[in-house]
């Protein structure tokens, strides 16, 4: 039974490869024609890279974060898959299309023309969060052009994008403001309501100051029980002195009992004290929370306005669009010619040295 043949073998002994002169000169023609095509016509590479950038990158993160601006309007998401989303999008090839009028330049309908971009333009995400766009063609100033024109248009739609964040957002913020300035003329109206109808012109220290009469008559009665006692031991009760220290003590006595009376009706007594120590604060408290929020979103809504003015630097260019000077290699066409003399080489040690089982077929 005959052995079938290595693939290698089967070359060899096709009808063209079998006589050695005429294979040699046969892969030597192709090898140099392939040579020459991976050479010529000759194409240049054209290249752009850039990069996301945050104001912090930029040493804007304090100035930012004292007017209330965020430091990237993408939030969380990556910046480097958002730019390459962006760059792939319908919307970039259509004003890349438009700006090099490419239609006419190619002869081809809108269809035709952003499909030949997505097959031409390389684009794709290097280390370190840096997009890169690489074209190859023939003429070395239209790769030029054409790289530029993706790298300003994802620039620019990345600033659209970060200026209809920072505009859905003053929205927002305008209403919050709108709200908060009105709950705070409602809590700064009902704080000086309270001041109006209780007369204090500040009603913590006026409470304070209602709370602390009630030792300080307790230390008048007994300043006055010990005046009483030493008048008593040279006058008695008749006394007009002895009866005016009494009836001092006996008004006095009737003061402390008002003070330390639980009722709220009752003027300066310590229910009275409670109750509007209770309304005070809540009352305040109330005042100092819509004055913050009143603050915090006015800030925030100051904050937007720098970040219209940050939003077309949310890019850096690291590299204008320029032509590769190293010279430029058909792949395809190489590619043959190598595989060419891999399969010449292989047939010359093939008949040199066939297999001892295709000796006798060789």
């Amino acid at each position: 039974m005959t052995p079938p043949r290595t693939i290698i073998g089967t070359f060899a002994a096709a009808p063209v490869l079998r006589k050695p002169a005429l294979r040699r000169t046969l892969l030597l023609v192709l090898i140099a024609l392939f040579t020459v095509l991976a050479l010529f016509p000759q194409r240049y590479r054209a290249a752009t890279s850039l990069t996301p950038a945050d104001p912090a990158s930029l040493g804007l993160s304090g100035t930012l974060g004292q007017l209330g601006a965020v430091g990237n309007v993408f939030g969380n998401q990556a910046a480097v898959e958002v730019s390459l989303k962006v760059a792939r999008s319908e919307y970039v090839r259509s004003i890349v299309s438009k700006r090099l009028n490419l239609e006419q330049r190619l002869h081809r309908n809108a269809v035709d023309t952003h499909r030949w971009l997505d097959r031409h333009v390389d684009i794709r995400s290097l280390r370190g969060g840096i997009v890169q766009f690489e074209v190859m063609d023939r003429d070395p100033e239209f790769a030029r052009q054409l790289v530029a024109a993706f790298g300003e248009a994802v620039r620019q739609q990345l600033s659209i994008i970060a200026r209809d964040q920072t505009a859905f957002k003053r929205k927002i913020l305008i209403e919050l403001v709108e709200s908060s300035s009105e709950r705070l003329s409602k809590a700064r109206a009902a704080y000086d309501n309270f001041r109006l109808r209780t007369r204090y012109s500040s009603p913590q220290a006026a409470i304070y100051a209602a709370g602390d009469r009630i030792p300080e008559l307790e230390a008048i009665i007994r300043s006055k029980h010990v005046q009483l006692a030493q008048m008593r031991q040279f006058a008695t009760d008749d006394n007009m002195r002895v009866r005016q220290v009494l009836a001092e003590i006996e008004a006095l006595q009737g003061q402390l009992a008002a003070a330390r009376s639980l009722s709220p009706g009752q003027q300066s007594s310590v229910g009275e004290v409670v109750r509007q120590s209770t309304q005070v604060d809540n009352l305040r408290r109330e005042l100092d929370l819509s004055q913050n929020l009143y603050d915090n979103y006015k800030r925030f809504l100051q904050g937007t306005s720098v970040e219209d003015l940050t939003s077309s630097a949310n890019v850096r260019v690291l590299e204008p669009a320029y032509v590769d000077s190293a010279r430029q290699v058909n792949i395809l066409p190489l590619s043959i010619a190598i595989m060419l003399l891999i399969l010449g080489a292989a047939i010359e040690f093939y008949a040199i040295r066939p297999p001892l089982g295709e000796r006798s077929l060789a």
